[in-house]
């Protein structure tokens, strides 16, 4: 049978068993990936194989309607999609913002409830996508409706698709009308390729230059529902496929799709290239399915209990994600047992939805024969849960932070002298500032002044704060980690008439080595320290550089990531390399020791435990060993000096949350901003001192004074 030949195939026109069995096999892979199986690194791949799934089926009854009818209704396309989708979503939602009011902390209740907003209204990978490249939220826990994403991408492809088979179904005939012939499958072949051609090959770039947002967006997913696609509009081709052929094609695409589940993992750059493997074995499953029968893959996937997990892989999917996340919000990080049990909970709800809302109305007889009624509901499934998203955010959601608040003593209530061994210091207060449930957002004002150099941006761009006309300058430089000491080093700056300079890039270290940011390398940052360099060595040169970043990354080295001791040692080297390429006559380094990191959400805990805050306090030793880079790479360099301040930061052998009743991190590894503004006068003397020190830069310092 040619492609262009328009009688549907023979083999398999009704219910395929084993495309049921492959939506049970997608999943699987997704719900035990998301469990935490230890072997299933790529469990994620799953939602690929939806992908291509989704594309086969849906076209090949699209295409069907155009080669009956000549036309493709969209009211009766949209009400199919309406009833089959929306009920099961809005029990869902709905259900999730009761679970959000009941077991989640404060701090997640505004986000989630913009998660609803956007999943209701399909376009929760745009979110996402935003979220991914905004450092800000990177340390945030995950959403309870992050999987939304791939549903939004589905439902973004079908408003553009239908609409590109009329235009191909239109041409066909106008191709009729002339030759006699209507070369509708090829034409919808060439239709498919201008979307799947550009989108593999966007795919392919942005995964290498932006991988966190490329894993969202759709235009780098639309290729892999053309991929299905094109498998409907060349079903005739593939009926006539020998048995044998089809058969070690399907087989060969189960096996790449179970080896994607194996062999790639979140370090793997996705979707870019590594995609092709699961959905191209997809494809050769679906493919092979049309002649291969029982001597195919669907001899394993047309089993009764394959079968029944596909029949239920929609609502298990939507289901078992929530549960995930509030286990883990109320119990800690789950241990894969702990991951396993709350996904095969997931099937009660699954199976509950299933029964009462899903089935049903897939197939009311009414909703049928009656498209626009099921539009109706459509609408009403869609305004349901954004209306009870606004509501929630203006009923319960905790309001965002007033300005002008009472002055709070911060670190101020520390004593100036204070040893380790000293008794934790553990506040339990009325009120806390800021709130945790609004502590993300109390942050240096530099994120506002859009101070921060992030993705693939490497240019060294700077603000300038205090006294602009100063002969005296100070530089700020480094990652997050050098901008939450912002508000103290302004303030130190705007009391001494110092002219202050940023030069901050998110996740980007000021060191020679190429780093590890979200599993990949971060080019950007290599060329960011490059330009840095330069204008810290230039005319503009400062007189003392403040250099501060996290100590959590991983130095590459010849493309492999470092570990262990291996990666210390080269993280000193890069940063000591650094700091001597700025150091000369007339400019001293300060090397900052980076901030204690507690490696858990305080202001999550802080909410959850208002009443036992000892329940948030974290080891100070522990907490030490993680932070101690900068110190240790300072230690005997040539204008270089190590500057540590985090006995006010962490006072006790146990870190306390709050201090002087302010809250002193915003996340799992930053300081609130209302915090690090307490610790100026801290700040503020040391560098006193250290500048002090050097009469050449205290005569410039303090208006001639040198001592």
């Amino acid at each position: 049978m040619a492609l262009t030949d328009p009688r549907p195939p023979a083999p398999h026109r009704g219910f395929r068993r084993d495309i049921e069995g492959v939506r049970a096999l997608a999943v699987l892979l997704v719900m035990l990936g998301h469990a935490g199986v230890p072997f299933l690194p790529g469990g994620f791949v799953g939602v690929d194989v939806f992908f291509v799934i989704s594309g086969f089926l849906i076209t090949g009854l699209l295409v069907a309607e155009l080669e009956r009818t000549g036309r493709i209704s969209l009211v009766g396309f949209y009400a199919r999609r309406a009833k089959r989708l929306l009920p099961a979503v809005v029990v869902v939602l709905v259900t999730t913002l009761l679970l959000t009011l009941l077991f989640l902390p404060q701090l997640r209740w505004r986000d989630t409830a913009w998660d609803v907003v956007a999943s209701g209204l399909y376009v929760m990978n745009w979110r996402l996508s935003a979220q991914a490249v905004d450092y800000l939220n990177a340390d945030d826990a995950p959403s309870a409706l992050q999987h939304f994403w791939s549903l939004a991408v589905e439902e973004q492809f079908y408003l553009v698709w239908p609409l590109l088979l009329i235009a191909v179904g239109v041409l066909a005939a106008r191709f009729a009308a002339r030759t006699g012939r209507r070369p509708l499958r090829p034409l919808a072949m060439v239709g498919l390729a201008l979307i799947a051609v550009p989108s593999l090959l966007w795919s392919v770039h942005l995964t290498g230059t932006e991988p966190a947002r490329a894993y969202f967006v759709t235009t780098t997913r639309l290729w892999e529902l053309a991929v299905g696609a094109a498998l409907a509009i060349a079903a005739g081709a593939l009926a006539r496929l020998p048995r044998a052929v089809a058969a070690a094609l399907g087989w060969a695409g189960l096996a790449a799709v179970v080896g994607a589940g194996l062999v790639i993992t979140p370090l793997t750059a996705f979707p870019g290239y590594a995609a092709l493997l699961p959905t191209l074995g997809t494809a050769a499953i679906i493919a092979g399915g049309f002649t291969a029968g029982r001597a195919g893959p669907e001899l394993l996937l047309g089993l009764r209990p394959m079968r029944a997990v596909g029949a239920l892989s929609y609502s298990l999917y939507l289901w078992h994600w929530p549960l995930l996340v509030v286990a883990e919000a109320r119990l800690g990080k789950l241990s894969v047992a702990e991951g396993l049990a709350v996904v095969t909970l997931s099937v009660v709800p699954a199976a509950l939805a299933y029964r009462l809302v899903e089935d049903p109305v897939r197939r009311s007889p009414r909703l049928a024969t009656e498209p626009v009624r099921a539009l109706r509901l459509g609408l009403l499934c869609t305004v349901v849960p954004v209306v009870a998203a606004i509501a929630f955010q203006f009923g319960f959601a905790p309001a965002a932070p007033r300005p002008g608040q009472a002055a709070i003593p911060g670190a101020a209530a520390l004593p100036s002298e204070q040893s380790a061994g000293d008794a934790p210091v553990v506040e339990q207060v009325d009120q806390i500032v800021p709130d945790p449930a609004v502590a993300r957002e109390d942050v240096a004002e530099v994120y506002a002044d859009g101070c921060i150099v992030s993705g693939t941006d490497s240019a060294a761009r700077t603000c300038v704060y205090g006294d602009e006309q100063s002969d005296f300058s100070v530089a700020l430089v480094g990652d997050s980690h050098a901008a939450q000491w912002f508000p103290a080093l302004k303030k130190v700056a705007e009391a001494r008439g110092w002219r202050l300079v940023t030069y901050i890039k998110s996740s980007c270290p000021f060191m020679t080595a190429g780093v590890l940011v979200k599993n990949q390398p971060f080019p950007s940052c290599v060329e960011w320290n490059d330009n840095v360099r330069t204008a810290l060595t230039g005319p503009d040169r400062p007189d003392l550089v403040l250099a501060t970043a996290s100590s959590a990354y991983q130095v590459i080295r010849n493309g492999e990531p470092l570990h262990g001791a291996e990666n210390e040692q080269a993280t000193v080297d890069a940063l000591r390399q650094a700091w001597s390429s700025i150091t000369g006559p007339g400019t001293l380094v300060v090397a900052l020791r980076d901030t204690p990191r507690p490696d858990f959400d305080i202001p999550e805990c802080v909410s959850l435990h208002r009443d036992e805050l000892s329940e948030c306090g974290f080891s100070q030793q522990a907490a030490a060993e993680l932070s101690a880079s900068h110190e240790r790479a300072a230690t005997d360099l040539h204008g270089v000096v190590p500057l540590n301040l985090n006995e006010a930061i962490c006072p006790a052998t146990s870190c306390p949350p709050i201090i002087g009743g302010v809250l002193v991190y915003r996340d799992n590894n930053h300081l609130t901003a209302t915090y690090a503004g307490t610790l100026a006068p801290r700040l503020g003397g040391a560098l006193d001192g250290l500048v002090r020190a050097r009469p050449d830069l205290a005569r410039v310092a303090y208006d001639g004074a040198a001592g």
